[in-house]
């Protein structure tokens, strides 16, 4: 009861201190409101190593044409799956394209009846969804008309491509970019704030007055990570009751409280991430530095801006070992497709691991470190 007693103090202590720290309360409020708003648009419109299956129902030499269409760089090798697996699939993320063959489709092209094939696509990958479906598109067409070219030379059949967007219909971009610039800016003020906060200790020598007071490293620490996280989850529901479905009207399919719980999991790590890097910067500018170098990359390679299925398998398989890797993929399975806890628990496991294993460590650093400081 003790220490729960100075943790809730020291925590009370920082959350004044922030509250005096105009430019730190400037920077929560725009990242939660300007930030999210202007980004929701800026979404890049690529398309490199797109997951994509394919339903052979038809099982002809036409449908194996289409299939051996799909290759790299554009596509990765397709998954020949069953109907029955198609939306299990695409509710779990496993692909963005799902192409379904109707059987008797190459009697049907060749009778010259117009046979449709349904596309389902993913529609919260924006970077590969608005140009994967015209990519799709063509390479159906073409490999279409050449197999019927060489049966009979009438008019050129014509293959209908039936589409449905799954998650956003619109293909509104501002739908994507709105969540994950909220996802990002969740990393982001975590490690800020609480590196911001043990340097301001120390810029101001009130590091000196904790090392005197009956408290340990472990309550200090752990102050700084349970009021920064509080901050952050807090400004993060507000930017998504008031910001994202309010102002913007985004529809969030998913719980709000079984994202909040996996941010704060997600916090647990990234507050510790921005006590290590306190802990080695010396003043306010180095840590800024610092930050550039640890941040982009975990932002840039997470899979919130670019499918982890685009980059190199060495990269995604570092990333595992990172907690924004794990945070945009539960955070993309609940908001954008109602994914429950029976789908995301293994995203959850990790962060609890990862965040463990980053306090624990960052924990016997502070420890070494402290006595430097004063």
């Amino acid at each position: 009861m003790r220490s729960l007693s100075n943790i809730l103090h020291l925590a009370t202590k920082e959350l004044r201190g922030l509250l005096r720290d105009p430019i730190m309360l400037i920077l929560i409020v725009y990242a939660f409101t300007f930030s999210v708003y202007t980004a929701a648009t800026a979404m890049p419109e690529t398309l490199n190593k797109a997951p994509i299956a394919i339903v052979d129902e038809d099982r002809s030499p036409i449908s194996m044409r289409i299939i051996d269409a799909f290759y790299p760089p554009f596509f990765l090798p397709p998954s020949l799956i069953t109907h029955a697996e198609m939306d299990a699939r695409m509710d779990a993320g496993l692909e963005t394209f799902a192409l379904n063959i109707p059987s008797n489709f190459q009697r049907d092209l060749l009778a010259g009846r117009n046979p449709a094939i349904q596309l389902n696509v993913d529609a919260t990958r924006m970077t590969q969804a608005f140009t994967g479906t015209g990519y799709v598109s063509s390479i159906v067409s073409a490999e279409a008309q050449e197999f019927a070219a060489g049966y009979r030379q009438d008019a050129e059949p014509g293959v209908a491509l039936v589409g449905r967007a799954r998650f956003n219909p619109e293909l509104d971009p501002a739908w994507f970019g709105s969540i994950v610039q909220v996802i990002n800016n969740v990393t982001m003020l975590s490690i800020i704030l609480t590196g911001a906060a043990l340097i301001r200790e120390r810029e101001h020598g009130t590091i000196e007055h904790l090392l005197v007071m009956p408290v340990t490293p472990f309550q200090i620490m752990t102050s700084k990570i349970l009021s920064m996280g509080l901050v952050v989850l807090l400004a993060a529901s507000f930017s998504l009751a008031f910001v994202v479905q309010h102002l913007m009207e985004v529809p969030i399919l998913g719980s709000i409280g079984l994202f909040l719980t996996g941010t704060a999991l997600h916090l647990f790590a990234t507050t510790a991430i921005g006590i290590f890097l306190a802990t080695i910067a010396r003043s306010m500018p180095q840590f800024g530095m610092l930050l550039i170098l640890v941040l982009l990359p975990l932002q840039m390679l997470s899979g919130g801006s670019t499918p982890r299925e685009s980059m190199p398998e060495v990269v995604q398989f570092i990333m595992l070992g990172a907690p924004t890797t794990h945070f945009v993929m539960l955070a993309q399975a609940i908001l954008f497709r109602g994914a429950g806890l029976t789908v995301v628990w293994p995203q959850f496991m990790a962060l609890g691991l990862i965040g463990g294993a980053l306090f624990a460590y960052t924990l016997s650093h502070f420890r070494r470190a402290i006595g430097t400081f004063a």
